[in-house]
């Protein structure tokens, strides 16, 4: 949906956070007109719900959120279809997979933190096809993909912050390189949704301005 009644983001909040997790003791989210509106103030006050809002000046408190999304942008990209149409039947299987990977920060998975138990999901053997076999095994890959691009995903959000500070890499004429999509224009639906890097592309001469990524 492109935009939510505060009546729907309450509706939302108990159908998914509290009838499954209780009620949070805070809340962050950015300035957005439902989350600033007197409903979802008065609703938070009568919880005992903090709310932690972000603001332009102050982005990074709401900095582990766009960086939950980014991964989830990353598991979509392989998964949904040219049109870009068919994400959100992708979305609970990138997020079991993303609530059953150990992080960095705690050094196991959301699901384990939360429950003290990682959930039930072993191997899926398929002796025969069968429409419901067939999405067993989609299940199954798609959750041994996501995990594993997971584990990349956080092991590069942990090399930024030296990267950053680090000296630029040298490129040479025939390096095999990617090139970013910032600014080209795609044919696909949605430029959040489209892919970052464009390749592998030999380079063929240096210029002033080029935003490259070694493979």
């Amino acid at each position: 949906m492109s935009s939510i009644a505060s009546l729907d983001l309450a509706h939302l909040f108990i159908n998914n956070i509290f009838s499954k997790h209780g009620l949070p003791s805070s809340i962050v989210s950015d300035r957005g007109s439902v989350f600033v509106s007197s409903f979802w103030t008065n609703l938070c006050q009568q919880l005992n719900i903090s709310r932690e809002l972000s603001t332009a000046y102050h982005p990074e408190t709401d900095g582990q959120t766009e960086r939950v999304n980014q991964i989830l942008e990353k598991y979509l990209w392989m998964y949904f279809n040219y049109n870009q149409d068919d994400w959100n039947t992708w979305l609970p299987l990138d997020e079991f997979a993303y609530n059953n990977s150990d992080h960095s920060s705690t050094k196991q998975s959301p699901f384990l933190a939360v429950y003290e138990r990682d959930p039930h999901f072993d191997s899926v053997h398929i002796t025969q096809y069968t429409p419901s076999g067939k999405l067993s095994t989609s299940i199954h890959t798609a959750k041994q993909d996501v995990k594993r691009e997971l584990e990349v995903a956080i092991n590069r959000f942990k090399s930024y912050a030296d990267k950053s500070r680090a000296s630029p890499p040298v490129f040479n004429p025939g390096d095999m390189v990617w090139i970013s999509s910032k600014n080209i224009k795609l044919t696909r639906p949605t430029k959040k949704l489209s892919e970052r890097w464009l390749g592998t592309c030999i380079l063929l001469f240096l210029a002033v301005s080029i935003t490259l990524a070694t493979l």
